[in-house]
């Protein structure tokens, strides 16, 4: 009984440090985008919103800013469509083809990102496109309607398709069965689906930073401001970047009721 206990504490206090180890980094550039000290080390130096104000300062902060608003809002609303009219259609399938289209729709995702960037940009240069915003959004669509077809599946499978069938007895076209049954139903599901797939968006650097060309959106702006000089203001904007998708993902994940 006391080795059992024992053990549990152990894995416990195991646990414990893990997190620690992985969320201090986070805690880190937090504390440290409110402190006086220019350099992350201890002393803090005091409370400050100094490096705040010059990153609201900065320009290049309201082009990246508005950049990923563009990016993250077009691909959150095109992959909250086409993944739900894809979900849609894998529920209407056999349990094993909807299996295998699944897993080839999630390769994307599979793929390191190093590797599905070099592909895009490649594919882009070969087609003899500029590289802009016009090619972020593609290559971020690519990756994040995974997520939103995983998630709006899983609420299709357990729909109840005998009442959309009552309703075409009743008269109802396919259209407005789908408006005033189905979309009332799985809408906060599409909600949490859209939500994820703009963190997704908002969070990528690899990808971005192959397929933007001379364009910047936040992370890419992140590491322009790391190459040049050490400027606490990064520490700002990393919080408002953290706060920002861990944000969305908490209200994301309480819309589909995501159970792990």
């Amino acid at each position: 009984m006391q080795t059992g206990m024992a053990g549990r504490l152990g894995w416990g206090a195991f646990g414990i440090v893990v997190m620690a180890f992985l969320l201090s980094p986070l805690v880190i550039v937090v504390v440290f985008s409110f402190g006086q000290n220019r350099l992350a080390t201890f002393p803090f130096g005091g409370f400050t919103l100094e490096w705040y104000r010059a990153l609201f300062d900065n320009a290049n902060f309201w082009t990246a800013l508005k950049n990923s608003l563009v990016v993250t809002g077009v691909t959150g609303v095109i992959s909250t469509i086409t993944g739900t009219l894809a979900a849609m259609a894998l529920a209407s399938m056999r349990p094993g083809r909807a299996s295998a289209a699944m897993m080839m729709l999630s390769l994307p995702v599979m793929i390191p990102p190093l590797v599905l960037a070099l592909a895009l940009a490649t594919s882009f240069s070969g087609l003899g496109l500029t590289l802009g915003l016009h090619t972020v959004i593609p290559s971020h669509l690519v990756f994040t309607q995974p997520f939103v077809i995983l998630i709006v599946y899983a609420q299709m499978e357990r729909f109840d398709f005998s009442v959309l069938d009552s309703a075409r007895d009743l008269g109802a076209s396919p259209l407005l069965s789908f408006f005033t049954i189905t979309l009332p139903i799985i809408r906060p599901t599409l909600i949490g689906a859209a939500l994820i797939a703009m963190s997704v968006s908002l969070d990528d650097f690899v990808i971005t930073f192959f397929t933007i060309g001379n364009g910047m959106t936040l992370p890419t702006l992140v590491w322009g401001m790391l190459r040049t000089s050490l400027d606490p203001s990064i520490n700002a904007l990393g919080t408002l970047i953290l706060v920002a998708t861990i944000g969305s993902s908490v209200i994301a994940l309480s819309l589909t009721r995501y159970r792990g």
